[in-house]
């Protein structure tokens, strides 16, 4: 437990969009949350939001997660590894390389240091770890090549984990949405292009949002210690399936 006597969270990502929501969900079920992410002024705000604390962390440097794993400090109940992104929608055959290792790194890279860094912590505090995946880790799709590449290992690190941890008491779980409308994701995905950004919710009347994500990382988080949400999928009622969406015209 924390000085506060309040269990303790961390949260990657934190700055927007699935990060910040789970962040608020989270202390709203009673957690001190650290909120760890690049852009500093935002988790300070959201920190001083919700009583939490702010660690300025991009989860591929080495150096910024020791320095979040000092400040966690012995004991930690919950981790969220939500940090990630897309970045571009090519065929293979048109590959950005580049675009391909900096998903990778954020995506897989990423998850296993901030966990690798924080896991004793998480076994002292008899912990849960919550990845945030991807329905993309699941099943492939044109244009998405680099992102499902990335997304299908870091449920293979989710797999892994389980396995290797089956005898501490830590749990490992995976969150998997679909069609989410969350801050900045698509438009990231897309350069910054605010068009083609729309282009990918055009005719849907509910994807998901945000705060339907957070509501189930607070659920998982908040479930008796014995019970392990191995993976749960979520998408938007619209979507059947990766390919097969309901848009009106």
């Amino acid at each position: 437990m924390t000085s506060s006597s309040r269990p303790l969270a961390v949260v990657t990502g934190a700055s927007s969009g699935i990060g910040a929501a789970s962040a608020r969900y989270l202390a709203r079920a009673g957690f001190e949350v650290v909120c760890a992410a690049r852009r500093l002024d935002r988790i300070e705000a959201l920190a001083k939001e919700i009583d939490g604390r702010a660690v300025q962390c991009d989860v591929t440097s080495a150096e910024d997660v020791a320095s979040l794993a000092e400040a966690v400090g012995e004991q930690l109940q919950v981790l969220v590894n939500n940090a990630g992104g897309a970045f571009g929608f090519e065929p293979v055959a048109d590959a950005d390389l580049d675009a391909w290792r900096q998903m990778y790194e954020v995506n897989v890279i990423g998850v296993a240091a901030v966990t690798k860094s924080l896991l004793p912590a998480l076994v002292a505090g008899q912990g849960t770890i919550i990845v945030m995946g991807s329905t993309a880790g699941q099943v492939a799709y044109e244009g998405g090549g680099g992102y499902v590449a990335a997304k299908h290992a870091a449920k293979a690190v989710v797999d892994t984990l389980r396995l290797e941890l089956f005898d501490q008491s830590v749990r490992v779980c995976e969150i998997a949405p679909g069609m989410v409308r969350s801050e900045g994701f698509a438009l990231t995905r897309f350069s910054g292009d605010q068009v083609k950004a729309d282009a990918v919710y055009a005719g849907v009347a509910e994807p998901l949002t945000s705060e339907d994500i957070a509501d189930i990382v607070a659920w998982i988080a908040t479930r008796p210690s014995h019970v392990n949400i191995d993976r749960i999928t979520v998408r938007p009622r619209a979507q059947a399936a990766q390919h097969k969406v309901h848009r009106v015209q």
